[in-house]
Order: structure tokens, then C-alpha cells, then sequence
């Protein structure tokens, strides 16, 4: 992507502010118009009621409203914001959690090896990220997803990045049996949506005989979703666009948990408003891949650096980030 239209939403009380943040998924029909029209019908609907500071009773109306999901997350993550507000706390202690310490992946798309040899050591040099995430699934085939994949490992070796594989629902069957014990061999710590979405009931053929850990993404957007497919994956990747914000993200957890799976939190396009919200739960995740504000140019907030490699939400109330100029 070259570029993302994002929607930032305030709600006030009194003297506090929380901040939230819609950011659209790629290739969706969610965009911020959309989101923005729905937002504004809903605050009309309940903007009034006694318990519109409640993020667990407006998800559930959401949910009923058919919100889009990034729509949902920014009003989500401004009410949580302004709850911890309230109560002059960081919101990962209003949540009863430490400070997240799993290093965050940086992401390296699909390229020519040319350009993934060039790209690779700005980006680890750039963030001083300690884990890589290399996009496969190439419309060109694997014989492309091995040369990219072999010039990022070769260009990540000087900075003794970790290798993480997103396939992004790019392979068949028989592709991820072929190309998961290649990347194995290779010092993978586990591959991520192999598999298209609806795909699911293919996932068994590859789970039986796995030679890495693979997380599901697009399969999984709420935890509804789990029961269907925890027989048959390691994990789940969730995003706070893709699920609707903090309140259900924190109900995936729970469900993923509760059938013995590894937890993940992704990202989408967004600034370091919905980054700082990631991060403030980062402590119950596995692996974090919470690195979209740091492709930014301009990031049009502050408020989620990078601390040795893991994006740290700050001590201030609130999830801690900040438009940098009024939009």
C-alpha cells in the first residue's frame, strides 16, 4: 500500500478526552466515509443513553448494527482511552496488565530479491526491530517466495533478526506441505495464514505433519470463529481493525486460551493511536506484529515507541498516544 485513508474519533467527558482510531482493511469494502457515516448514526442512536461510556455494552450494540469492524475499534479503543483517563491510569494497569516485553516483527513485502536485499537492512537499521516478518504466497510462485525469501534471510543475518512467514492465504495445500519444511530448515519460527480464507476445512491436511507452529489471520476475525478451526492450528492472529477493537480482542484471547492456543496481535495501516491501544494489551500475546506507524511518513501521532525492539505503550493515562497535529 502507498497510502491508507484513516478516521480518528474523539469522545468527550468533562475535562477527558479518548482518542480511537479506524484504519481500513486492505482490499475491504471498510473504508472511513463508510465508518464515519455509520458512527455518526450510532451516536445519535445512544450518544444520550447512561451507559454510552461502556465499551462492553456499545460493542454488543455495534455488533447488532452491523458496524464495520475498524469503525467499531476506534470508538472501542476512545472509550477504553477515556476510561483510563478518568482514572488517571495507563490503561495496561486499568486492564490489571504489565508492560508488554515479546519484540515486535517488522514487515518485509513481496519484492524482487533486488529490492529485498535493499529494503530489508533500512528497515531493521531504521526501527532497531529484532524480528522480520517476510510476506510469501507471490502470485509469481514459490520459486519467487524462495529467491525473496532467501535474499531477506540473507540481508536480516547481520542484524540476528528472527524469521517470521506471513503466506497471506497465498498457498495451496500441497504448496504450504512443500514450502513449510523448506522454511524449517531455514530457521522459521512459524508460518501465518498459509491457506486461504474459507479455506479452513483444508487446514487439517496441513496441521497432521507440520514441521513449524501456524497461526491463522484472516480465518480468524472474532472468537467465534476459534471453535471451528482450534483442532487444527497452533494459533491466532488478531487485529484490532479486523475484530473490533479492545473489548473483543480481549474475549479472542480468552477463547484461544481456553483451547490451548498461542496468541498473536497484527496491525494493519494504522497510526501509533491504534498501536499505542495494541500495546497496551501486548502482554497477553505470544508474538506481536504491531509495526504499521513505523512505515508512516508522517506518522500523524506519537504516543507507541519502539523500546529495544518492542513497542511500549507509555506511563501516561490513557493508552498514552496523541495526535501530533489537529486533523
Amino acid at each position: 500500500m502507498t497510502s491508507s485513508d484513516n478516521l480518528f474519533v474523539t469522545i468527550r467527558d468533562g475535562d477527558f478526552e479518548g482518542i480511537g482510531e479506524l484504519s481500513p482493511a486492505t482490499g475491504s469494502a471498510w473504508t472511513a466515509a463508510s465508518g464515519k457515516r455509520q458512527l455518526e448514526g450510532f451516536v445519535e442512536r445512544w450518544g444520550n443513553d447512561p451507559d454510552f461510556l461502556s465499551p462492553h455494552v456499545n460493542y454488543l450494540r455495534m455488533v447488532e448494527a452491523e458496524i464495520d469492524p475498524p469503525a467499531m475499534a476506534a470508538l472501542d479503543v476512545a472509550l477504553w482511552d477515556l476510561l483510563a483517563k478518568r482514572a488517571g491510569l495507563p490503561l495496561y494497569r486499568l486492564l490489571g496488565l504489565p508492560l508488554p516485553s515479546e519484540p515486535t516483527s517488522v514487515t518485509i513485502g513481496i519484492n524482487p530479491p533486488e529490492v529485498t536485499l535493499e529494503r530489508v537492512p533500512d528497515i531493521l537499521r531504521r526501527t532497531g526491530a529484532k524480528c522480520l516478518k517476510i510476506k510469501l504466497g507471490s502470485p509469481d510462485g514459490r520459486e519467487h517466495d524462495r529467491a525473496h525469501f532467501l535474499a531477506a534471510a540473507e540481508a536480516a543475518a547481520p542484524f540476528n533478526a528472527a524469521l517470521r512467514v506471513d503466506a497471506n492465504g497465498g498457498w495451496t495445500v500441497d504448496e504450504t506441505n512443500e514450502m513449510i519444511p523448506w522454511l524449517a530448515e531455514r530457521g522459521v519460527e512459524y508460518v501465518e495464514q498459509p491457506l486461504p480464507k474459507g479455506a479452513e476445512a483444508d487446514l487439517p491436511h496441513v496441521f497432521e505433519n507440520r514441521k513449524l507452529p501456524i497461526f491463522v489471520d484472516e480465518s480468524c476475525r472474532t472468537s467465534h470463529d476459534i471453535p471451528g478451526f482450534a483442532h487444527c492450528t497452533d494459533g491466532v492472529n488478531l487485529k484490532l481493525m479486523k475484530c473490533g477493537g479492545i473489548t473483543e480482542a480481549l474475549r479472542i484471547v480468552g477463547t484461544a486460551r481456553a483451547f490451548g492456543l498461542q496468541t498473536m496481535i497484527g496491525c494493519m495501516s494504522e497510526a501509533s493511536i491504534a498501536i499505542a491501544a495494541g500495546a497496551t494489551i501486548g502482554a497477553l500475546f505470544d508474538y506481536i506484529d504491531l509495526d504499521s506507524h513505523l512505515n508512516l511518513n508522517p506518522d500523524p501521532a506519537s504516543g507507541a515507541p519502539i523500546v529495544d525492539g518492542v513497542v511500549i505503550p507509555t506511563d501516561a493515562p490513557g493508552h498514552g498516544a496523541h495526535l501530533n497535529v489537529a486533523q
